[in-house]
C-alpha cells in the first residue's frame, strides 16, 4: 500500500509551556512537503522557533527558508547531503533511537530523542548534551513524562500528554463549572444579557475574556474594555468564539500561557477551515461556527476531567455537534478523528482519516499552517510594566 501524503505538523512546547518551535512528520515523498518548504504562510510564525523537517527532501532544495532545520535520522545519516549542508553553516538537527550511538556534544544543534529512550541514559548524558545542543523529547504521554523532560534538560517536548485525562480525582473547579453555565447558555442561543450576567457573578472571567479577545490574534484597532463594547466591536457569533475557548485560559488571570488554550484553538480554527471542504456538507445553519465549537469542545473531557458524554449532557448541542463529540459520526466527526489521530502523532490513524475526506494532504497542509499560525498569535497582552 502506497505511503499517503500526509504531513502532521506538531507545536514543541518550550521551558515556560509556550509554543516555541514544530516537528514535521509524514511522507518525505509528494506534494505535500515540498508545498510546506515552499509556502509563503512560514514567514507568519515567530522567526525564532525553528521547524524540524526530515532532511530527506530537502536535499535538493538550496535555498531553504532559515527557519528550517534539516532534521537527519540517525541510522540513515546521508554522508554528502550532510556534508553539504555543514558547509553552508546550516543549523542541523539529528533524531536517535535506542539503537544508535549518541552523539558527541556540540555536533549537531537539535537532538530528537524518544522519552523512553531518554530514561535510559545514564545520569548526567542530557545536562552534557543540552549545554551546546537543543534537546527535544518525544513521545510526552503523561504529564508525568512532561515534568521530567523538563527537569532533566529537555529544552523543547511534544505535547501528546494534553489530549489526556489525568486520573487525579478532586472538585471540580468553580470557576470552570460556572463556564460550563456560560457554554451551555452560547449553545442556547441565549441573549446577550444572560450570558453578561453570568459573567458579573465571576469578574476573573471577565478579565480573562478581555485580554482574549485583546490579544493579537483579533488585534482590535483599540483596546477593547467591556463585555458590550466586545460585542459590539467583535459581533456576537465572534465573541461567542473567544468565550468557547475562555474555558481553557489559565485561571491565575492570564499570567501563564496555557498549551491547552491553543491547542483547542489550533483545533477549532482547524475544524473550521476544512468543514467547507466536506461533502455532502452537514445539514447545519452555520455550519463554520459548528465546526469550531466541535474542535473547540473537543478537549472539555480533559480539561474538567470528565468523560466526553458528562460533558455533554451538560451542553444542550445540535445532534451533529453532539455526534461528532461523542463518536466522531458524520463528515465533522471525520474531521475530528483526523485532528485528534494527528494531535497524538498515530500517522496511521491519521492517514486513513484522510484517505476518507474530500480533501488532500497539500490542502490539509495549508490548513494546518492556517491554523497553527492563528492559534500562535493568542497570548494575552502583558501587564503594563509601568
Amino acid at each position: 500500500m502506497p505511503t499517503p501524503d500526509l504531513l502532521l505538523i506538531h507545536p514543541l512546547l518550550g521551558k515556560t509551556d509556550d509554543c516555541a518551535g514544530y516537528l514535521v512528520e509524514g511522507s518525505h515523498e509528494g506534494e505535500a512537503l515540498q508545498h510546506l518548504i515552499n509556502s509563503p504562510r512560514l514567514s507568519e510564525f515567530n522567526p525564532r522557533h525553528p521547524w524540524l523537517i526530515p532532511v530527506a527532501a530537502l536535499a535538493e532544495n538550496p535555498g531553504l527558508n532559515q527557519r528550517i532545520v534539516p532534521l537527519f535520522i540517525a541510522a540513515n545519516k546521508i554522508g554528502e547531503v550532510e556534508a553539504g549542508f555543514r558547509a553552508t553553516k546550516r543549523v542541523l538537527g539529528i533524531a536517535v533511537s535506542p539503537r544508535d550511538k549518541m552523539p558527541a556534544t556540540g555536533t549537531w544543534n537539535y537532538l530528537v530523542i524518544g522519552i523512553g529512550h531518554a530514561h535510559t541514559l545514564p545520569p548526567y548524558s542530557l545536562l552534557g548534551l543540552a549545554s551546546r545542543t537543543t534537546v527535544v523529547a518525544t513521545d510526552i504521554q503523561t504529564h508525568g513524562d512532561h515534568h521530567w523532560s523538563q527537569d532533566n534538560h529537555c529544552t523543547l517536548s511534544t505535547t501528546e500528554f494534553l489530549t489526556k485525562r489525568t486520573s487525579a480525582a478532586g472538585k471540580a473547579d468553580l470557576t470552570r463549572l460556572k463556564l460550563l453555565k456560560i457554554l451551555s447558555l452560547i449553545a442556547a442561543d441565549a441573549d446577550t444579557e444572560a450570558l453578561e450576567a453570568v459573567l458579573r457573578q465571576e469578574p476573573k472571567l471577565s478579565y480573562s475574556l478581555l485580554r482574549l479577545v485583546n490579544s493579537a490574534a483579533n488585534a482590535p484597532r483599540a483596546p477593547i474594555s467591556s463585555f458590550s463594547q466586545a460585542i459590539n466591536l467583535l459581533g456576537r457569533r465572534q465573541l461567542q468564539r473567544w468565550i468557547q475557548l475562555l474555558v481553557y485560559a489559565d485561571p491565575n488571570n492570564g499570567q501563564h500561557p496555557s498549551p491547552l488554550l491553543q491547542k483547542a484553538a489550533a483545533r477549532g480554527r482547524l475544524m473550521e477551515i476544512l468543514s467547507s471542504r466536506l461533502s455532502p456538507a452537514p445539514e447545519l445553519e452555520y455550519l463554520n461556527d459548528a465546526a469550531f465549537m466541535i474542535g473547540s469542545f473537543s478537549l472539555l473531557d480533559v480539561l474538567l476531567n470528565m468523560s466526553i458524554s458528562e460533558v455533554l449532557q451538560q451542553l444542550s448541542l445540535p445532534e451533529p455537534v453532539s455526534l461528532a463529540l461523542a463518536s466522531h459520526q458524520g463528515g465533522l466527526g471525520q474531521l475530528l478523528k483526523l485532528i485528534s489521530a494527528a494531535d497524538v502523532r498515530d500517522f496511521s490513524a491519521a492517514a486513513d482519516a484522510l484517505a476518507a475526506l474530500p480533501f488532500s494532504g497539500v490542502d490539509y497542509v495549508d490548513a494546518q499552517l492556517e491554523a497553527l499560525s492563528w492559534a500562535e498569535k493568542i497570548n494575552p497582552p502583558a501587564e503594563d510594566a509601568s
